[in-house]
């Protein structure tokens, strides 16, 4: 690892850990705040890849877990590994990985519509498979419902890849960070 990629890893975990700064809303059914560090999350696999990306998410995960609060709503501490956002937080790591590793296999024909395709696939599908379950063993709710609450998310999380996807080919066009992977 070298300096330029534990640069980059910071100045990922801090891009997320800062658009916690945006409101979170609260949807009905689910006690899931609706945040922008999802879209983080993307950016980081989208543009730092596989390795670096997860462990920015990783780093940022480690921060809150000391107590920082890094999180919507300024929340931080071990707690939050506990309740209804647990799964989607760990879901987090696991979406910046599957980003990355999407985006490296597709890194010479990446477009908008193959990034916003892998950044749905992660961003979404594999942030979902960890958080919908995460929210029902919280909250004690079926998983029928937790999935149906989960669905409110999915037009903003939509909006958030299609964002993240434009970034990911411009900075592939200006400044190809993944291509340079080491």
């Amino acid at each position: 690892m070298t300096t330029r990629d534990i640069v980059l890893i910071a100045l990922f975990a801090a891009i997320t850990a800062v658009m916690a700064v945006f409101p979170p809303i609260t949807l009905p059914l689910l006690p899931v705040p609706v945040t922008a560090q999802s879209l983080g999350v993307m950016l980081a696999g989208g543009v730092l890849g596989a390795r670096r990306g997860g462990l920015a998410i990783l780093l940022l995960l480690v921060l809150v877990a000391i107590g920082l609060p890094l999180l919507s709503g300024g929340r931080g501490g071990l707690a939050v590994f506990v309740g209804p956002t647990a799964g989607f937080l760990l879901g987090w790591v696991a979406a910046a990985l599957a980003i990355g590793w999407m985006t490296e296999r597709f890194w010479d024909g990446l477009s908008l519509v193959t990034a916003t395709l892998i950044c749905v696939a992660g961003g979404i599908v594999v942030m979902y498979a960890f958080g919908i379950p995460g929210v029902a063993l919280a909250a004690g709710v079926p998983l029928s419902t937790a999935f149906a609450g989960s669905a409110a998310f999915i037009p903003g999380d939509i909006v958030k890849a299609v964002i993240a996807a434009a970034v990911m080919v411009a900075v592939k066009r200006s400044y190809p960070i993944i291509g340079q992977a080491a």
